[in-house]
Parts: structure tokens; sequence; C-alpha cells
């Protein structure tokens, strides 16, 4: 994944992805700016291009960004199936929903 954060909280994700999880590169955005505000910094083209050759390249970085990738891939779909962390929690969350609208 390639990360270019413009303002808010994509900054905050691009350390997530870039620094924790390690499955992404940074394009090289430093500047917060509003949706409607000029920016002062551009990106060059070959720091973009720098970020992709080192996405999609065969690089030993760029092997251990997609098998970190698949890895997570897995985990995120182990989460989501029956009997998983977040599907368990979704259904106690409904479970307590119709509970509080049976009692009102």
């Amino acid at each position: 994944m390639i990360t270019w954060p413009l303002s808010a909280e994509q900054f905050s994700n691009e350390k997530l992805i870039t620094d924790l999880l390690g499955i992404g590169v940074q394009v090289g955005s430093k500047e917060w700016a509003s949706w409607n505000m000029e920016r002062k910094e551009l990106i060059g083209r070959e720091k973009v291009e720098d970020a992709v050759r080192r996405v999609v390249g065969g690089g030993d970085e760029a092997v251990e960004m997609r098998k970190r990738a698949r890895d997570l891939a897995e985990k995120a779909k182990r989460a989501v199936e029956e009997g998983g962390s977040s599907y368990a929690e979704v259904d106690a969350l409904i479970s307590e929903l119709k509970s509080l609208k049976e009692k009102n």
C-alpha cells in the first residue's frame, strides 16, 4: 500500500500502515491541510515512482510487505467468520440491542 496522507487522521493511519504493520510505504507528504487549502509542498513524480517500485517490485521489502498483508488478511477473515472475535462481538451487540428494545 502506498500512503499519501492529506489531512485529519490520514497521518496516523499512515504511521499504522508503514511503521507498525509494515505493509506500506510513504510517498512523503508531511504537511497537513484541509481539502480546500492550497498545498505548499508538492510531491514530485520521483517520490511517487520510488514508492510504486518499492511496493510492486520483486525486492525483499516488497515480498515481506505482501507476506504481512496476506497474514493480516487471513487474520481479519478469521475474525469475522462465525466463532471469530469480531463475529462474537457483533453478535453480542445485536443481542444487547434486542434486549434493550424488549425492555422499552
